[in-house]
């Protein structure tokens, strides 16, 4: 990247347990904003039907994926549910670069390996705002789980584990939305992404930026 992060970069991360409707709420965000882009995250998981590559994922073998993990190319990685997932750093750069906000949709533990790099990294520094989607309650996810229709037996079993898991760090997060319907849901994270792009240390134009600084 030839700049810092520009005070108008905002990177908008989404978490929520599996099945808790984050995907949905991010294409709304996508759609209402044309201004916010999404950084496509990379995975070891084989494409579920109708997934294209370069578009829902890069879908990447393992060894791949841990040469890129060694030479540091990730701003974050992790393993769920033995499959790993990782966010490349050029893909946040390139979209900076382009004049864009970025919307990443990731698990928690991918949101804590942000949040703390946030506190040293110039790229993510005063750009970072977090969201957590937490479901109404767990019978509701595990019926959102099974109209999915990807898990069954055993692997809801580990999902419904997993979501408690996470739903305990909600209070780590900057805004928490519990779902409910997902007109509600969508009207509450444009408001967060609204307010986000006021706040003074994003406001100003690179116009007025740059002529306040004389």
């Amino acid at each position: 990247m030839s700049k810092e992060a520009g005070t108008s970069n905002l990177l908008m991360i989404i978490s929520a347990p599996s099945g808790a409707g984050k995907t949905t709420l991010s294409q709304s965000l996508l759609e209402r904003n044309s201004g916010l882009t999404r950084a496509i995250t990379c995975t070891t998981r084989p494409p579920r039907p109708g997934e294209v590559h370069g578009q829902d994922y890069y879908f990447m073998a393992k060894d791949e994926f841990n040469r890129r993990k060694d030479g540091r190319e990730f701003l974050e990685f992790a393993e769920v549910y033995h499959e790993l997932y990782g966010t490349l750093r050029e893909e946040v750069i390139k979209c900076f670069d382009k004049g864009k906000d970025v919307l990443l949709v990731i698990d928690v533990q991918g949101a804590e390996t942000i949040r703390r790099q946030a506190e040293k990294d110039p790229l993510l520094r005063g750009v970072l705002v977090t969201v957590f989607l937490m479901p109404p309650t767990e019978e509701e996810l595990l019926n959102r789980l099974e109209q999915r229709g990807t898990e069954s037996g055993l692997k809801l079993n580990s999902r419904l584990k997993s979501a408690a898991e996470e739903i305990r760090q909600w209070d780590q997060f900057d805004y928490l939305i519990v779902s409910s319907t997902r007109e509600e849901d969508i009207r509450l994270a444009q408001a967060v992404y609204e307010v986000e792009k006021l706040k003074t240390q994003r406001a100003l134009s690179p116009v007025w930026n740059e002529r306040l600084k004389t």
